[in-house]
């Protein structure tokens, strides 16, 4: 019995070695939340861009609102990570902690969801990932996969759809709205922010400065469009 759950362990690891190494060359084809929206009979929109062919300011919003370690970490926070695990233990549902990497494995290959047996798939990937593909296409896959709304996915599908324009031609704080609906994409809007989105993508525009002033996108600053 011991031996067939080891074999067992031994396929699973080697498959989802193979699966990640396969997504470092080809792009998802579909993922989760993508199905269930179809199986919703929901018009999903996605148009698949790389990091050249999109604005600067994208990469630079995702790290100001999600990850300003993205380029310094391996995956994981362990700060954030603490202070998650802290809050848990006070009750509660399991939150928070995930850098873009997690999110990035989360989306890419799973399914959302707040148990420890998730998240602990989850990191399995976020090494994986970490190891296989780099900063850049974790980066890429992360903007292209992301859900930006009901049935928009990617962020030059979430540029056409809030602004009618190419995910190369984002402005600053037009990049930096699409940064702040990703935490709620279905009870936010990026064309017609309520006053909270209005605000917190104003702080995120103002980051978005730093990030570029630091060097916070240093591991991805030469695919970035201009």
């Amino acid at each position: 019995m011991i031996r067939f759950i080891l074999k067992l362990v031994a396929c699973l690891a080697a498959f989802t070695l193979l699966w990640v190494v396969a997504y470092r060359f080809v792009d998802p084809p579909i993922t989760y939340l993508m199905a269930r929206d179809h199986l919703q009979g929901v018009d999903v929109k996605r148009d698949w861009v790389g990091l050249d062919e999109m604005s600067r300011h994208m990469p630079r919003a995702a790290i100001a609102a999600e990850d300003s370690g993205f380029c310094a970490h391996n995956g994981f926070e362990l700060e954030a990570i603490e202070e998650a695990l802290e809050r848990n233990r006070q009750g509660g549902p399991l939150r928070g902690g995930s850098t873009i990497s997690q999110q990035t494995a989360k989306n890419a290959f799973l399914w959302p969801g707040r148990t420890m047996v998730r998240k602990a798939i989850e990191a399995w990937f976020t090494l994986l990932i970490e190891f296989a593909w780099g900063k850049q296409r974790i980066m890429e896959v992360y903007l292209n996969v992301a859900e930006f709304g009901r049935g928009v996915y990617g962020v030059e599908a979430a540029s056409q759809h809030y602004f009618n324009k190419s995910a190369r031609k984002l402005t600053r704080l037009e990049a930096a709205r699409l940064a702040a609906i990703l935490p709620q994409p279905i009870r936010r809007d990026a064309a017609s922010p309520g006053r909270y989105t209005r605000r917190y993508a104003e702080r995120i525009a103002a980051r978005i400065t730093v990030v570029a002033n630091e060097g916070l996108d240093s591991c991805i600053r030469n695919q970035a469009s201009t």
